[in-house]
């Protein structure tokens, strides 16, 4: 068992994101167990959420992505009131937040900062979307060295064939995939 220091990633599990899961209790669940289990366990939890400021500044034209959030402030990622985290998952008085403003965790926010002052070797997964954040930032910490593992059960996505393959064939690549229970029950920091 490795015991290089590590922190949960709880990436993007903000209300106005969740609403957008056909079924998001399953996730709601599976994530409040790692939380409550990196608690137990002494592991920090960072809470990454992706927003903007008002009228998206920060979204260039050719952004193809966040260009469809700025062309419809009906998602309304530029108030700050939707990208707060989801109810079932508000950070504790420990939590860290961080703010970014592209789709990896590190991308435009100050993730590595923290992750470098608490000398972090080992990042702990979790989010919306699998194709998302949670791809984005695994391939970003891969370059850079850190230890990764993705908890399947607390990673979702709106295509279950893209879930399935990117947890079955891309991820295993640079990560260990776990379920939270195999996690919790391992005994792994």
């Amino acid at each position: 068992m490795q015991t290089d220091p590590s922190v949960l990633l709880v990436m993007d599990v903000q209300t106005a994101i969740v609403k957008q899961l056909a079924e998001p209790q399953p996730l709601l669940t599976a994530v409040r167990r790692a939380v409550d289990a990196a608690h137990v366990r002494k592991i920090p939890v960072i809470y990454v959420a992706v927003g903007f400021r008002k009228g998206f500044p920060e979204v260039s034209a050719s952004n193809q992505s966040f260009s469809i959030l700025k062309a419809n402030p009906a998602y309304g990622l530029d108030q700050e009131a939707n990208y707060q985290i989801h109810e079932a998952l508000r950070p504790g008085p420990h939590d860290l937040m961080v703010l970014k403003r592209r789709v990896s965790a590190f991308s435009g926010s100050d993730l590595e900062i923290i992750l470098r002052a608490l000398r972090v070797e080992h990042l702990l997964l979790c989010g919306i979307s699998t194709s998302g954040v949670v791809l984005s930032t695994l391939r970003e910490a891969a370059d850079k060295d850190y230890r990764i593992t993705v908890l399947e059960d607390c990673c979702a996505d709106r295509d279950e064939e893209v879930q399935r393959v990117l947890m079955t064939k891309v991820f295993p690549r640079q990560a260990t995939v776990t379920t939270t229970d195999e996690w919790i029950h391992s005994g792994e920091r």
